[in-house]
């Protein structure tokens, strides 16, 4: 299998060497992760438009809708013009805040893995290789362990953690261990 790397390093696509964004060839298995993609910063509106064209390009097809977490982003807006078109921008408290879901007409959307901003180049790179090749059953967190953000300290670089039993957003370091679930012993 064939892996698309989009960032600096990568000589091929230098003319799109601003954008941080790796694609799976095999695009819509059921529970995966289709690429990973590492923004500079958490406003939405400033970094979405970079990502639809780069996806139009890469697929040779149009997205229709961008899906992304509420609380995951700063400044998100309605709709992102690109050519020929409006995309619309859906935001939700119940998607995973580590992924973005981009929609297209007539077939899948995409997840992509969204790597925090101020992940170390290093781990991010691993990330965003990580997450193009065969990710069938892999969390979204299993990518993201090795590319903690620079100060390593969940919560420091602004994201919410995903409480996978619970299915809700927490921030560990804030949430007072009274609070939290304990294993039952009997």
């Amino acid at each position: 299998m064939m892996t698309t790397l989009l960032f600096p390093s990568s000589p091929v696509f230098a003319e799109q060497s601003a954008l941080r964004l790796s694609l799976n060839t095999v695009l819509h298995q059921q529970g995966t992760i289709d690429g990973a993609w590492w923004p500079r910063t958490r406003d939405a509106g400033a970094e979405l438009p970079a990502l639809i064209s780069a996806v139009d390009q890469r697929l040779g097809r149009a997205v229709l809708r961008v899906g992304l977490h509420v609380d995951a982003w700063d400044d998100i807006p309605r709709r992102i013009q690109a050519p020929d078109r409006q995309v619309r921008v859906g935001w939700f408290r119940s998607a995973d805040p580590r992924l973005i879901t981009l929609s297209f007409a007539g077939t899948s959307p995409i997840s992509l893995l969204v790597i925090p901003p101020r992940t170390a180049a290093g781990p991010a790179m691993a990330a965003l290789a990580g997450a193009a090749e065969d990710t069938f059953g892999v969390r979204p967190a299993d990518l993201l362990r090795a590319a903690a953000p620079e100060k390593s300290s969940p919560g420091q670089d602004g994201s919410a953690s995903w409480e996978n039993e619970g299915g809700r957003v927490t921030e560990p370091d804030l949430e007072p261990p009274a609070t939290r679930l304990r294993p039952v012993t009997r």
